[in-house]
């Protein structure tokens, strides 16, 4: 297997990461895993659940970002890991995981990816989706009350109070780092197109250096 390619993949919440990294693997089809940052949230169990409500998940702090970044040298080394899963509603770590064999192309895809230098030291191409913020914000609208189970009230405070702050500190700035900037997200065919034949290049010089 020639080195794995890491892909990340970042934006604001509801830009559109996970439909890039959905067209990506469609395309390349084989031999590609997904690791999502979200699901790397520290574990709270020494709070209350009125206090876990509290917590800015919107943080760079509330991730557990040392064990992402072990599991993403593991997989880069050709080892599987054991990737956590992480309860919305309760705001707990589960004790279900979800494992993730190596592959040649791992997509890294999370809000914050770019904010920490240890982590965009093990990305091969960093790729930052810009969507306009009224799209974002009634995307994840939609999202966390069907699959989250909150009202528009809750979604709508966590936003004023977290989301959009630390969009603004810690996602907005991080887009210098990005090597392609996408905008628009899914819709943006063409831009998607260069990427994924960039993709399939990296693994042909990749595998001829390995042969």
């Amino acid at each position: 297997m020639p080195y794995p390619v890491v892909i990340g993949i970042s934006g604001g919440t509801g830009s559109g990461k996970t439909t890039i990294a959905d067209i990506i693997m469609d395309e390349i089809r084989d031999n590609i895993t997904v690791i999502t940052q979200d699901s790397y949230y520290s574990s709270f169990t020494h709070l209350t659940l009125e206090e876990r409500h509290k917590i800015n998940f919107d943080h760079p702090d509330a991730f557990d970002i040392d064990l992402l970044i072990e599991h993403l040298i593991k997989l880069k080394k050709n080892e599987a890991v054991d990737m956590p899963t992480f309860n919305y509603i309760t705001h707990l770590r589960e004790e279900k995981t979800v494992h993730k064999n190596p592959a040649k192309v791992i997509i890294l895809e999370g809000i914050l990816i770019f904010e920490n230098q240890r982590l965009r030291e093990l990305m091969d191409i960093k790729i930052f989706v810009d969507t306009d913020p009224d799209i974002r914000i009634l995307r994840r609208i939609i999202r966390d009350m069907k699959e989250r189970g909150r009202t528009l009230k809750s979604i709508i405070d966590q936003y004023y109070t977290t989301v959009r702050p630390m969009h603004i500190e810690f996602v907005e700035p991080s887009k210098r780092y990005a090597d392609v900037i996408i905008p628009e997200g899914g819709s943006n065919s063409i831009a998607i197109d260069m990427i994924i034949t960039k993709i399939k290049n990296i693994l042909e010089k990749k595998t001829e250096v390995k042969q």
